[in-house]
């Protein structure tokens, strides 16, 4: 097992050679493709690399199966670039961003929909019982009474 920091560096490079040689490849079923992340097992022999591509279902298939199909080039040429003992072998995964950030959207605005409804709610919200639900009228009876004790001892 290698050591993380030299995982990680690898995995950056990889994401970088394959991103740069995915360029190259010359089968029309390739979309629009950009690569997002490559991560790598700690020993370095298997990294799989995320890619998003730019279109419907079909462009997204039909850029999976160019990206299988170019695979072992792109094996070859990033184990001759990291100057590995193996090169590692290649997964492609696609990356489903635009699915989650419609979802944190549809989140978002559902959150500020219930805000905005506890805020006009809370607009028209009146006490239950008195504004200061603290203070009774036997508190002031007894301030009252302390003030007048304090008086007769100050003048006593």
């Amino acid at each position: 097992m290698s050591d993380p920091a030299k995982t990680r560096r690898h995995a950056e490079r990889i994401k970088e050679l394959v991103a740069r040689l995915v360029r190259e490849i010359k089968d029309p079923r390739l979309g629009m493709v950009t690569i997002t992340d490559a991560r790598i097992t700690g020993d370095l022999r298997e990294a799989t690399v995320f890619y998003t591509v730019l279109g419907d279902v079909t462009e997204q298939a039909s850029t999976a199966a160019a990206l299988e199909s170019a695979k072992g080039m792109l094996r070859t040429r990033v184990g001759h670039a990291l100057a590995l003992r193996h090169s590692p072998s290649l997964a492609f995964v696609l990356d489903n961003v635009q699915t989650h950030v419609k979802e944190i959207d549809d989140l978002l605005a559902e959150a500020r929909h219930r805000d905005e409804e506890v805020q006009r709610i809370a607009a028209s919200a009146k006490y239950a019982g008195d504004p200061d639900p603290y203070k009774s009228d036997d508190d002031e009876s007894e301030d009252d009474e302390a003030e007048r004790v304090g008086a007769r001892e100050e003048n006593g």
